[in-house]
C-alpha cells in the first residue's frame, strides 16, 4: 500500500473532543491522519479508544505525562495484538512515518538534565514493537536511534542505589533491547543492520564527554555480546580470509565493520577512563568470540589453538598489565584475520588518532600502523586513501613517535606500490605544498625509495595524452604531468637527491622538455588550475617546465650551457608556440657541447622512444636527434636513427617528413655518411606523390644526391624509375618543385646506360611538350630550367633541329617540328595539354590553347 506524506510530521491522531485548547498566540494543529476511535489495550489495562490516547500537538511540552505513556502504550498493543487485516492495525500502518516523527519528538522533548519518567523506556518499547511487525520505516531508522542516543547518553552521571539508579538501568536495558530487536527484525538483512548501529555508536565513543563515551562504548559491548549467542545470517568468510580477485558476495553476507572496530576499540582500551577501556577491552573479547564462531562454521577455517586461546582471554588480559600493553595484545589476536580493507581502515583511524595524544596512546596508534605495514598488499584505491589522510593529518601531529611511525609508513609504501604513492601525493597535492613536500623528502631520505620515486615521476611526465582522459582534475595524465614537473623543480632544490636524479639525467632532461612542449598546449582550465597556485611567482605551467630544465641543468654542472642558451634567446624561444621548435634547435645545439658519454645516452635514448610513435613528443624528439646527428663523434650510431628514419617520412604530422628530410639531406653530404643513407631510397621515391610541397622540395636535392651515389648500373635503374614520378611534380603549384624536379628529369637523362638508355627515350620523347609549355611559365628560373632540359633532351634523342630551334628559342617552330615526326602521337600530344588548360597561370592556359 502507499502511504500519504503528511502534511505536519509532528501530528498523527485526530485531537480528542473537549481536550484543552492550544493558547491563542500559537497556531493550531494540523490534522494529517484521520484515525476513527479503535480500541487499544490501555495502560491500566482497560479497553482505550486510540484517538483518545493523545492529543498530539507541535508545542513542547504540551502533553502530560501519562498521555504520553498512554500513547506510546496503545503502539505496543496494536503491534501486539492486532491482526495485520484489522483496521487499528491498518491504521498504523498509514501513519507509522508520522508515528515515527511523534515518537522522536518525545523524546527530544525529555529534559536532557534528569531522568525522572518512563518515557524514554515507553518509546524503545514501542520502537521494538513497531520493527517487529515491520512498521519501522528504514529511512527513519537512523534518525530515531540518533535521536535516542542523545537522549540517553547525555543524561547526568547517575546514583548506583537508589529508585533513580533502577529507573535509569532500566531504560539503558530498553536501549540495548531496541538494539537487538533491530538486529533481530531485520532478518536476512541483519548484519547490515549490526554493522548500521556499529557505525552510528563509534563517533560517540571518542571527542565527548567521558559519560558519552563510556555509555556509547557499553551498548557497543552488550551489543557484541548479543551477536555471540544470537544466530546472525551466515557471513561470508572473506572478512576473515583473503579470497581469490575474482570472488564476488552480496552486501547481506558481507562484514565490512571489523577493521574500524578493531582499530577504534583498541584504541579506545588506551582511554584514561576506565569505564571506557573496560567496556572497549569486552566489546573486542566479544568480537574476538564471535570471529572465531564464524569459523568455526567453515571447517577447513576451524583453528583449535584459536578457540583454546579465545577461552584463555580472560587470564592472558589481566588487568595487571598497562592499558598500551594490553591493547597490543588484543589487538595481536585480530591481525592474522584482518582483510586489506580492514587493515586500511584501522590505519586511518590510527593516523587521525595521532593528532590526540591526550585521548589514546600515540605509541598503540603507532604500533598497530607499523604491523599492518609490515608486508602491505593495497590496492591502488587503499593506498591513494593512506596517503591522503597523512597529507591532511600531517600539519596537526606533533608527537615524535608518531612522526617516525608515518615516515616509516611511507617509505614500506614507497617501496611496495611507488607507483599508487607518486599518483596519490600528486594528486593530493599537485601544486607541491610545503606538507607535501615534507612528504617527498621522507621518500627521498632512502635511496632506494628515492630511485622508485623518481621513475615514477618521469613516467607521470612521458603520461601525455593528446586529450583530457577523464572528467575529474585529480586524476587527469595532464594535471598529473603538470604536478610532476612542480614537484621535480622542488625535488632538485634539494642536495640528498642529486646521486638519483644523476643516474636518470638524459631520461629526466628529454622528459621535462617534452613537458615544455605539451604545456603549450593545454587547456585554459588546466592553466587555471596551476595560475591560481603560482599567480604570486608569476608562474604560469610553461614558466614552471623551462625553469624546471634551467634548474636540472644548473644543478648537474651545465651553468655555462644554461647561460649560452640564454644569450641565443633559447629558453624566451620555448615559452611561445610559434618559436618553440626553435628553442629546441638552440637546447640541443648546446647540449651537443656536453661530453660524449651523455651525449651518447641522450642519442640512444632519443632514438629509442622514437622507435615508437607518440604524437605528444615526436616531433620535439626528433628536432632534437637531427640536431645531434651533427655530432661527428657519433658517427657510428646513425644507423639507429636510419632505422627509424621510414617511419616518419610516411608520417601524417604536419612538417615531420621535411624535417626527416633535411636530416637526410645533410648526411648525404658528409662523405662518411653519404652511403649509409641509401638504404633510404625507396621511401623518399614512394614519398614523391604523397607528399607536400614543401617535403617535394627538400626530397628532390636528396634524390639528386643519392643517385651519383650509386653504381653505374643500379644508378640507371633507379633514374629510369624515378623519371615517371617526375613528369607530375612539372605541374605542382610551388615553383621550386617545378624547378628541382625538372632539373633531376634532366640529370636523370645523363645517368642512362645499356638497355635503359633505350627505354629512357621514350620517356624523354614523353616529356617534350611540358618541357615546351613551361618554357612560358611565369617562374623564370623554371622557364630557364625547362630550356637546359630541352637541350639536354634534344642531345639525348640526338634530334639536331630541336638543339637548333632550342638554342634560337623559336617555341612554335618546335612545337611544328614536335608533330610533324611522330603524326601518330597527335592524339597523345592533345591528351597531355589538356590539363594545362586548367593551369593557374594564365601564360600556361594561353600556350595550350595555341597549341590544340
Amino acid at each position: 500500500m502507499e502511504r500519504r506524506p503528511p502534511s505536519c510530521p509532528r501530528q498523527a491522531w485526530e485531537e480528542k473532543e473537549g481536550a484543552p485548547p492550544a493558547p491563542s498566540s500559537r497556531e493550531k494543529p494540523k490534522e494529517t491522519c484521520k484515525v476513527q476511535p479503535l480500541l487499544a489495550e490501555g495502560a491500566g489495562g482497560c479497553a482505550v479508544p486510540l484517538d483518545t490516547c493523545l492529543s498530539i500537538c507541535p508545542l513542547p511540552g504540551w502533553q502530560e505525562e501519562a498521555q504520553k505513556l498512554e500513547f506510546l502504550a496503545s503502539i505496543c498493543t496494536i503491534c501486539s495484538t492486532s491482526s495485520m487485516d484489522s483496521t487499528e492495525w491498518n491504521m498504523l500502518y498509514f501513519c507509522q512515518l508520522e508515528v515515527v516523527e511523534v515518537i522522536e519528538a518525545l523524546l527530544q522533548e525529555e529534559p536532557p538534565d534528569q531522568l525522572s519518567t518512563t518515557v524514554r523506556q515507553q518509546a524503545m518499547l514501542a520502537i521494538i514493537s513497531m520493527s517487529r511487525v515491520k512498521l519501522l520505516l528504514q529511512e527513519k531508522k537512523n534518525s530515531i536511534l540518533h535521536t535516542c542516543f542523545c537522549s540517553i547518553f547525555h543524561l547526568p552521571p547517575q546514583d548506583t542505589q537508589g529508585p533513580s539508579a533502577y529507573l535509569y538501568s532500566k531504560t539503558l536495558a530498553a536501549l540495548d533491547s531496541m538494539l537487538q530487536s533491530l538486529v533481530c527484525s531485520a532478518g536476512t538483512l541483519g548484519t547490515m543492520e549490526l554493522q548500521n548501529i556499529f557505525q552510528l555508536l563509534l563517533p560517540l565513543t571518542s571527542s565527548q564527554p567521558e559519560v558519552v563515551e563510556q555509555r556509547a562504548m557499553a551498548r557497543i559491548a552488550r551489543l557484541a555480546d548479543f551477536i555471540t549467542t544470537y544466530s546472525l545470517p551466515q557471513i561470508c568468510s572473506c572478512f576473515v580470509q583473503a579470497t581469490a580477485p575474482e570472488h564476488q558476495c552480496s552486501k547481506t553476507h558481507q562484514f565490512v565493520m571489523l577493521g574500524k572496530l578493531v582499530g577504534h576499540l583498541t584504541l579506545c582500551c588506551t582511554c584514561k577512563d576506565r569505564g571506557t577501556h573496560h567496556e572497549a577491552a569486552e566489546a573486542l573479547h566479544h568480537l574476538h568470540t564471535f570471529i572465531m564462531q564464524q569459523l568455526s562454521r567453515c571447517p577447513r577455517l576451524h583453528d583449535k589453538g584459536q578457540m583454546e586461546l579465545q577461552e584463555d582471554w580472560p587470564r592472558k588480559q589481566s588487568w595487571h598489565h598497562s592499558r598500551s600493553s594490553r591493547a597490543i595484545k588484543i589487538f595481536l589476536m585480530f591481525t592474522e584475520y584482518l582483510q586489506p580493507t580492514d587493515q586500511v581502515d584501522i590505519i586511518l583511524i590510527a593516523i587521525k588518532s595521532f593528532r590526540s595524544p591526550s585521548i589514546y596512546s600515540i605509541s598503540v596508534a603507532a604500533h598497530m600502523v607499523n604491523i599492518l605495514l609490515e608486508d602491505p598488499a593495497f590496492q591502488p584505491g587503499q593506498v591513494l586513501n593512506i596517503v591522503w589522510t597523512i597529507y591532511r593529518n600531517l600539519p596537526s601531529i606533533t608527537a615524535a613517535v608518531a612522526h617516525n611511525s608515518l615516515d616509516r609508513a611511507l617509505l614500506v609504501l614507497t617501496n611496495k606500490h611507488p607507483t599508487e604513492v607518486v599518483a596519490s601525493l600528486l594528486q593530493c597535492s599537485p601544486t607541491c605544498t610545503h606538507v607535501a613536500m615534507a612528504m617527498w623528502k621522507i621518500m627521498f631520505s632512502k635511496p632506494q625509495a628515492a630511485k622508485k620515486v623518481l621513475q615514477e615521476l618521469l613516467s607521470m611526465l612521458m603520461n601525455q595524452p593528446l586529450r583530457k582522459t577523464s572528467t575529474s582534475t585529480k586524476d587527469n595524465p595532464r594535471i598529473l604531468s603538470l604536478a610532476a614537473t612542480r614537484t621535480i623543480n622542488e625535488i632538485l632544490l634539494q642536495p640528498t637527491c642529486l646521486r638519483e636524479v644523476d643516474a636518470i639525467f638524459p631520461q629526466l632532461f628529454l622528459a621535462l622538455l617534452f613537458q615544455v612542449s605539451f604545456t603549450t598546449e593545454l587547456t585554459p582550465q588546466e592553466v587555471q588550475i596551476f595560475w591560481k597556485e603560482h599567480q604570486q611567482y608569476q608562474l604560469t605551467p610553461i614558466r614552471s617546465a623551462v625553469n624546471s630544465i634551467r634548474v636540472l641543468l644548473c644543478v648537474m654542472g651545465f651553468e655555462r650551457q644554461v647561460l649560452a642558451i640564454e644569450a641565443q634567446g633559447g629558453w624566451d624561444a620555448l615559452l611561445r608556440a610559434h618559436t618553440h621548435l626553435m628553442g629546441v634547435s638552440i637546447l640541443a645545439r648546446e647540449m651537443m657541447k656536453t661530453p660524449r658519454p651523455l651525449r651518447y645516452t641522450i642519442f640512444c635514448h632519443l632514438a629509442e622512444l622514437l622507435s615508437v610513435e607518440d604524437h605528444t613528443w615526436e616531433m620535439v624528439a626528433m628536432v632534437f636527434l637531427t640536431e645531434m646527428l651533427g655530432c661527428t663523434d657519433l658517427s657510428e650510431h646513425v644507423d639507429r636513427a636510419l632505422e627509424i628514419f621510414p617511419m616518419y617520412l610516411q608520417s601524417q604530422c604536419l612538417g615531420m617528413p621535411s624535417l626527416v628530410l633535411r636530416a637526410i639531406l645533410k648526411l648525404t653530404k658528409r662523405p662518411d655518411m653519404a652511403r649509409r643513407t641509401l638504404v633510404l631510397l625507396p621511401y623518399i621515391m614512394e614519398l614523391l606523390e604523397d607528399a607536400d610541397s614543401d617535403a617535394r622540395t627538400v626530397a628532390l636535392p636528396v634524390l639528386g644526391n643519392m643517385l651519383w651515389l650509386l653504381e653505374r648500373k643500379a644508378c640507371s635503374l633507379t633514374a629510369l624509375a624515378l623519371a615517371d614520378k617526375l613528369w607530375p611534380l612539372f605541374e605542382d603549384e610551388s615553383g621550386t618543385v617545378r624547378e628541382l624536379s625538372i632539373r633531376l628529369f634532366q640529370d636523370t637523362m645523363g645517368l642512362m646506360v645499356g638497355a635503359e638508355k633505350k627505354k629512357m627515350k621514350k620517356k624523354v620523347w614523353h616529356s617534350l611538350l611540358p618541357l615546351l609549355l613551361h618554357l612560358h611559365d611565369q617562374d623564370k628560373s623554371v622557364a630557364k630550367a625547362s630550356q637546359e632540359a630541352l637541350c639536354s633532351a634534344s642531345h639525348f634523342l640526338k634530334w639536331r633541329q630541336l638543339a637548333q630551334l632550342d638554342e634560337t628559342a623559336q617555341v612554335w617552330r618546335i612545337c611544328e617540328c614536335l608533330l610533324a615526326r611522330n603524326r601518330s602521337k597527335a592524339k597523345d600530344y592533345l591528351h597531355q595539354s589538356q590539363p594545362y588548360l586548367k593551369s593557374p597561370q594564365e601564360s600556361l592556359r594561353r600556350e595550350a590553347v595555341r597549341f590544340i
